[in-house]
């Protein structure tokens, strides 16, 4: 399978791969990622309020999209964005979105649902005095929350937040089914480009693999630190 492979093909694949392929994964995870979190705790908060007017539509949407595959919410909102959109504005035509904003609309959405969990975690992980505390210097609901709770909770939560990122950067090659050009799609056109799909998709997983693995070795030193903190 490999003879006569030219190794040179992933030094002449490189722009493909990290110009523009490497690029766009990494500005969608970040994206997504970001959005996802300050989302996700707006939603873990709404949760676990008093009041069924927050905790019914968070709990709603949190189990909605957790029980969807990522793909087909994809496909959702890449054909049903422009749609919405355009009806918002009241244009005749559908607004024109692309794919990139597709994806990170779609990804941040999604995303949060499980960030919203974790998040729900750790807040439950705090313990109740703490809460009462902030109740005591007359604190509200929210401000307990952001001054209190969550800078403990994102502490005790990081090691998670972490690893949902990771998995969210290996997810974001599922944008290949909608066109956009992320790094799995750099590998395939390298491949096509240098008639060599079999090596370039198996180069590919490498590339995903020592980053996913690398990044969850930083994850578990990290978890120790945090272990040895408490």
């Amino acid at each position: 399978m490999f003879a006569g492979f030219d190794f040179d093909v992933i030094e002449r694949s490189l722009p493909f791969l990290f110009k523009e392929g490497m690029t766009f994964t990494l500005t969608l995870t970040a994206m997504a990622m970001t959005g996802g979190i300050v989302f996700g705790t707006l939603l873990a908060m709404m949760r676990l309020s008093s009041h069924r007017l927050l905790n019914v539509p968070a709990a709603t949407y949190v189990n909605l999209m957790r029980s969807v595959p990522l793909v087909l919410v994809i496909f959702w909102f890449y054909f049903l964005v422009p749609w919405i959109g355009g009806w918002v504005i009241g244009a005749e035509q559908p607004i024109q979105v692309g794919a990139f904003w597709s994806s990170v609309i779609t990804f941040t959405l999604f995303e949060a649902a499980y960030y919203a969990e974790i998040m729900r975690a750790g807040i439950q992980s705090v313990a109740r005095g703490q809460v009462s505390a902030g109740q005591a210097l007359g604190l509200n609901y929210w401000q307990t929350m952001g001054y209190v709770v969550l800078p403990q909770a994102v502490r005790n939560m990081l090691p998670v937040l972490l690893t949902q990122t990771i998995i969210l950067f290996q997810d974001t090659s599922l944008v290949y089914a909608i066109g956009a050009y992320d790094l799995l799609k750099g590998f395939e056109v390298a491949g096509k480009n240098f008639n060599r799909p079999v090596e370039t998709y198996l180069a590919a997983a490498v590339v995903y693999f020592v980053i996913c693995f690398s990044l969850s070795m930083l994850v578990m030193r990290l978890q120790k630190k945090i272990a040895i903190i408490r």
